[in-house]
């Protein structure tokens, strides 16, 4: 099975347009991001819950590949409205158009949880108005807890998982247990290791394994987090966000940095570990533009997402796991034993540590990716 691959990094000239809004939402210079004030309890509109959504549409970006291809006739056969799809590889290129004016031309964007909250705290979401999506009670508890949007105010969980280490059993000596196994790998696996490109997850394997926080904004941490990095450089086979898992099938690697759903396990030999330091918890989410003319048709839209049949196609599809009891509960069984990931509990996700913006400190890891990159 193939799949599109994509990437979650907010650049910083995203994030400097987002801080710009932000402070003029303020009417002064641009806030602490981590202590605003969510713009999601600020009042909004109440919404009709008995609108005629046939005179309504619904206009989403997603990732391609993220949801069903027959999406917009399945949604209009359910809810009588049209859906138009558009798509985006990246989070940068939504979040560069969603910051560019204030009518975007969507309702629903799919981003993850951290560019969620900068969109928020930009004042550019519509707050999640519960009671128009019924079904968010098949979510996990688990899944209201998340560090970025504690309670689901202004965004809905699509999709969430973990980064680990992706290897092979049959060329590696000993199962690697440690961050620093990617860091500083043993002799059979020089030169046969991968590490993410991305910003924040370019840095977790150094960041964990020197104990810090994965949200850390210290630059001491971060000088060490760089030194970390440049010394584990030379062993690496390179840099991929994109192929890691074909490098794995064909030996040209033995051990990667990988989020979870993408570490090939269904293939002989490949197994996907956390290791023992700990990792991430990341989020994919579903947010409602505050510009958008269709706000019922939206958080219809939504509703019918998390219904288990239609949330249960990510699982079963790209193979990531979805925050959906329900949905993960019709899982076929044989397709959860033979992907170990997908075996993960809600629990189990929540030991690792939410990402969440950093607001304006942000470019230190932008400056960090760049900076080790090109060394």
């Amino acid at each position: 099975m193939s799949r599109i691959r994509y990437t979650r990094r907010f650049p910083a000239a995203v994030m400097v347009v987002g801080l710009a809004l932000a402070a003029s939402a303020c009417g002064g210079e641009a806030a602490d991001t981590t202590a605003a004030v969510p713009a999601a309890s600020a009042s909004s509109a109440q919404l009709n819950p008995n609108a005629d959504l046939s005179k309504q549409s619904v206009a989403i970006s997603v990732w391609p590949g993220y949801t069903p291809e027959d999406l917009p006739a399945k949604v209009k056969s359910k809810l009588g409205l049209d859906l138009k799809v558009a798509l985006h590889d990246t989070n940068e290129i939504i979040m560069a158009k969603l910051t560019a004016g204030s009518d975007t031309g969507f309702d629903v964007a799919f981003v993850s949880g951290q560019y969620a909250q900068a969109l928020n705290e930009a004042g550019l979401l519509e707050p999640i108005h519960p009671e128009l999506i019924p079904n968010l009670a098949n979510l996990y508890p688990e899944a209201k807890e998340l560090a970025y949007d504690k309670g689901n105010t202004f965004s809905v969980p699509y999709t969430w998982g973990t980064t680990g280490i992706c290897y092979r059993t049959d060329l590696v000596k000993t199962p690697p247990t440690s961050w620093n196994d990617i860091l500083d790998p043993p002799a059979e696996a020089l030169k046969k290791v991968t590490m993410m490109t991305t910003e924040r997850w370019l840095a977790l394997p150094a960041i964990k394994a020197l104990g810090y926080s994965v949200n850390t904004k210290s630059d001491d941490e971060i000088a060490k987090v760089k030194a970390k990095l440049l010394e584990a450089k030379p062993k690496l086979l390179g840099y991929d966000d994109t192929t890691f898992g074909d490098k794995l099938k064909s030996g040209e690697a033995v051990m990667v940095e990988a989020w979870d759903g993408w570490c090939p396990t269904t293939e002989k030999n490949i197994k996907f570990v956390v290791p023992k330091e700990g990792s991430d918890l990341w989020v994919d989410t579903m947010v409602v533009l505050k510009s958008s003319k269709n706000k019922e048709a939206a958080h219809a839209f939504i509703n019918y997402i998390l219904d288990p049949e239609i949330h249960g196609w990510a699982a079963e599809t790209i193979l990531y796991k979805v925050p959906n009891k329900a949905a993960m509960d019709s899982i076929d069984p044989a397709l959860k034993a033979a992907n170990a990931p997908l075996q993960m509990t809600p629990s189990q996700l929540l030991e690792g540590e939410s990402i969440v913006d950093l607001g304006e400190d942000s470019v230190k890891f932008t400056r960090l990716a760049t900076e080790v990159s090109a060394k």
